[in-house]
């Protein structure tokens, strides 16, 4: 394969020595399921030495890794070899396209050349901060009063922005009315909740109302005295269970860390509701561990105590997901924060969607499972 890659290779080492290489990207992959959409390659200058960053973008995550020359043109020859069947080599003198059959017959194809400038060498990019200059980040003990942040605090405050970020791109994905109505069941002590209410209100300007469902009347009290603090006139929290509420206009149900059931009382409210988009990071897994217990399991990963929590937590979580492909919708489950932080840092997205679902396929996959765990009923099937 690395005999067939020569011309890519070489041509790749002549752009940088003539100082045209602009980028490169991979492309095609031989394989969906791996998740790996693209990879993007680019020239920066790290402490003072010639690296490419190599962008690794996944369906639901991007992350970077950066290499010399020579690793470069190694992590090139296994992508290539076992990821992706296309690759453009982008040089301001002209465009390279790589072209990989199933057989790994390479073939070639010279373009006039995309780009007239090369891309920045800098090495860092830029976050965007999607919460700062917020009152409500001092008042919920965030940040100072100079509006900087709590050392303390401060993976809170990354998991706000991280939280922004990813609601940012799934309402790229639905159709909202005017005015959104929004409800997060679970709400806590409403860090999300309140960022959530000022990125869609103050910086995206949208018409917003936002509805904190909390059980614990000190929390909900709280959370409505620093909404007023803040002029959040359509932001309000109500001191109920989840079961309890029965509000049907919902365009986005949120529920993070909703423990055990509760994640499903707040699934079914959304379905029942038809909401646009369903987000939830589920908490506590004990239902179907419950109902298991004492049932001899034929797999050995569940022979131990700490894998057969992982693997009922997923398969839970499996079975949420495929419930709600069964009622239209689109998922993705994905790590929400890193797992140095905690680990019930599992989400889950529903997205409706207007493509007709094969309800008996989704039934079966469902069956299977419960099947093979010997699973009785999950809560969710019997709210529904």
């Amino acid at each position: 394969m690395k005999e067939a890659l020569e011309q890519l290779f070489s041509e790749f080492q002549n752009s940088i020595q003539k100082n045209n290489f602009v980028k490169l990207t991979l492309s095609k992959p031989i394989r969906k399921s791996d998740e790996l959409a693209n990879v993007y390659v680019r020239q920066i200058e790290l402490k003072g030495e010639l690296y490419f960053q190599f962008l690794y973008r996944y369906t639901t995550n991007d992350q970077v890794k950066n290499y010399t020359l020579s690793e470069s043109m190694e992590v090139l020859e296994e992508l290539l070899s076992e990821k992706f069947r296309a690759a453009t080599l982008f040089t301001l003198q002209n465009d390279l396209l790589v072209f990989i059959s199933k057989k790994k017959k390479v073939s070639y194809k010279t373009s006039h050349p995309s780009f007239k400038n090369k891309l920045p060498e800098t090495h860092d990019k830029q976050k965007v901060k999607r919460a700062e200059n917020s009152a409500y980040l001092f008042h919920l003990g965030i940040t100072d009063k100079e509006g900087k942040v709590i050392p303390k605090m401060a993976d809170k405050y990354r998991q706000i922005n991280k939280y922004l970020e990813i609601i940012e791109t799934q309402l790229k994905s639905v159709k909202l009315s005017k005015r959104i109505n929004i409800v997060d069941m679970g709400s806590g002590k409403g860090y999300l909740t309140f960022a959530l209410y000022d990125y869609l209100v103050n910086k995206k300007e949208h018409s917003v109302h936002v509805t904190g469902i909390e059980l614990r009347e000190s929390l909900v009290n709280y959370c409505n005295d620093i909404a007023k603090k803040c002029d959040f006139s359509g932001l309000k929290f109500v001191a109920q269970s989840i079961q309890e509420y029965d509000n049907d206009k919902i365009d986005i149900l949120i529920a993070l860390h909703a423990c055990d059931t509760a994640t499903d009382d707040a699934i079914f409210k959304g379905l029942s509701a038809k909401a646009e988009l369903i987000i939830c990071a589920p908490c506590c897994h004990k239902q179907i561990r419950q109902q298991v217990k004492g049932k001899e399991q034929e797999s050995p990963l569940l022979k131990y105590g700490i894998f057969k929590e992982r693997q009922f937590e997923m398969v839970t979580d499996t079975i949420r997901a495929l419930i709600l492909e069964r009622h239209q919708y689109n998922t993705k489950v994905f790590e929400f924060i890193s797992n140095e932080h905690t680990r019930k840092n599992v989400m889950l997205i529903g997205t409706k969607s207007s493509k007709n679902t094969d309800v008996e396929m989704v039934d079966s996959k469902i069956l299977e499972l419960k099947k093979a765990y010997q699973i009785e009923e999950h809560y969710l099937e019997s709210l529904l």
